[in-house]
């Protein structure tokens, strides 16, 4: 648990990071479980007055995102972070730096700073289903803890639908899904080291790995063969990265999501769903919220909810002391997400 005296009073002399980081700890205490088996963004320094760090927490690995302008990051302020962490939560036993700006791959993916690799958590328990993690897999994470609201969605709400997971990453929506009794449930991405990630939290939580449920493709590729093949599903996520080209197609989340999920709304049954999430930082909650209007002028979408990013991304009245890049709103977060409703006119289920 946190040691409310190592995170309360400010004295002078205080670094900005020693005033900002312990409240922002302790106002994420109830996130935190005592088996040390969770995962919660402790410091979002976007809206939390110190845009350069931000620090995510799964289970006793502390990971530190740099994202400071410099290639070689701060760490300096990476270290003090650690430090000031440490002291509220004395049970963290690995960090692990990542710094966004560099050109070195190895410090993309993680320089440990506490620790040794072999400490870094293997897996999270998140509403009572186990995700597998690969923290030093690329300059995320492998779990992104800014979805989890939709990942209890996806499992309250699809029992017994058939779901398609693209651009699946490490197939966490795909997790939430199955772990939510979904029929079936089809991962797709480009990379399948990641793919292998989700096989692995299949694992995990008991459940028989099948092939069909893991197809490595190109986007464009795999959603083309389904619609060749027949396919309809209850509920499609589209997930993209900010930006990718490959040579089947273009991914730009900031020009052109649009064309991205008309791509997939053949594969929709009547009556399913089309989950749209767009995370590009610098791209306002009203644009992405007029690329949805666009798309239900037509009255076969429409807008079933909007889902907001966690308290723990938003910080509380108490923590903000600053703003996003661009202003998220009508969105809570810079990542944007919203559930679709999908009417066909040849009213196939």
């Amino acid at each position: 648990m946190i040691d409310a005296a190592a995170v309360v009073g400010h004295g002078p002399g205080m670094s900005t990071l020693a005033t900002l980081l312990p409240p922002a700890i302790a106002a994420r205490a109830p996130l935190l479980d005592e088996k040390h088996q969770s995962a919660a963004r402790l410091f979002n320094g976007f809206v939390e007055g110190l845009p350069a760090l931000a620090l995510d927490l799964y289970g006793t690995t502390l990971v530190l995102h740099d994202h400071a302008e410099a290639k070689a990051g701060d760490e300096a302020l990476a270290r003090e972070a650690l430090e000031l962490t440490r002291r509220a939560l004395p049970f963290i036993d690995s960090a692990l730096w990542k710094v966004r700006s560099s050109d070195n791959t190895d410090a993309r993916n993680g320089v440990m700073l506490l620790g040794a690799e072999k400490q870094l958590c293997r897996r999270v328990l998140e509403d009572g289903v186990w995700y597998a993690l690969s923290l030093r897999l690329n300059r995320d994470a492998s779990l992104y803890l800014d979805t989890r609201n939709l990942r209890a969605w996806a499992k309250a709400t699809l029992g017994g639908k058939r779901v398609l997971n693209t651009f699946a990453y490490t197939a966490s929506l795909g997790v939430a899904a199955r772990a939510g009794g979904a029929s079936e449930v089809l991962n797709t991405d480009l990379n399948n080291t990641f793919l292998t990630v989700g096989r692995d939290s299949w694992s995990m939580n008991k459940w028989p790995v099948k092939r069909p449920e893991f197809r490595p493709g190109d986007f464009f590729d795999v959603v083309g063969q389904l619609k060749r093949e027949g396919r309809l599903f209850d509920c499609v996520f589209v997930d993209p990265p900010l930006f990718s080209v490959t040579e089947q197609g273009r991914v730009d989340l900031v020009a052109d999501m649009e064309r991205l999920l008309n791509k997939v709304r053949p594969l929709i049954a009547h009556e399913g769903f089309l989950v749209a999430v767009n995370n590009a930082v610098f791209v306002p909650g009203s644009d992405f919220q007029a690329v949805l209007d666009r798309l239900c002028t037509d009255s076969f979408l429409s807008l079933e909810q909007r889902v907001d990013a966690p308290l723990d991304f938003v910080g509380t009245d108490e923590t903000r002391h600053g703003h996003p890049p661009a202003n998220p709103a009508p969105f809570n977060h810079s990542t944007k997400m919203a559930v679709l409703r999908v009417r066909r006119k040849d009213g196939k289920r």
